[in-house]
Order: structure tokens, then sequence, then C-alpha cells
């Protein structure tokens, strides 16, 4: 099981699951959930190894970072990863 430290809460996910919904009900804003309105722009502040590699989507909205991702698109293959937004 994946644990993801999302504020004060700590849940635990299915590895590989998207963090599109869990983050959609801790109050993320989502409008296209297709990675080009860059609204679910999430802050990684540990793990980011335990995520899925960047999506093309990502890359083209973000560019080459390490602190930011989008919700919508990443997955958390396993392990601990705290993210903020």
């Amino acid at each position: 099981m994946a644990k993801l430290n999302l504020s004060d809460d700590q849940l635990e996910l299915e590895d590989g699951s998207s963090l599109k919904e869990v983050c959609e009900e801790a109050g993320i804003p989502f409008a296209c959930s297709e990675g080009i309105c860059g609204t679910c722009v999430i802050e990684v502040k540990d793990g980011k190894e335990n995520l899925s590699e960047m999506t093309q989507e990502e890359l083209d909205f973000l560019g080459e970072t390490e602190e930011e991702r989008l919700a919508c698109q990443c997955k958390i293959k396993h392990g601990e990863v705290t993210i903020d937004y």
C-alpha cells in the first residue's frame, strides 16, 4: 500500500493509484483533467521518486521541474509521498 500525505491527512492508496480522485476530494481544483489547464498543480514536498514519470502533458505545461506535478496526470507507484497545493 502506498501512502499519500496531504495537509494533515495520511491516506492509504493501492500501489499504482491515480492521485486525481483523492486530490479532488481534498479540495484541489480540477477543470479539464487532461493535463492542459493546470488547475490541479501540486507541489511534491517529499517522495517524488515514488510517483510515475512525468507525462508529455505535464512536461508541456510545467516544463522540466521536480517540485510540481499535475494531480490529474500522476500516479503513486508505491511508498510514501507528501504533497501540498
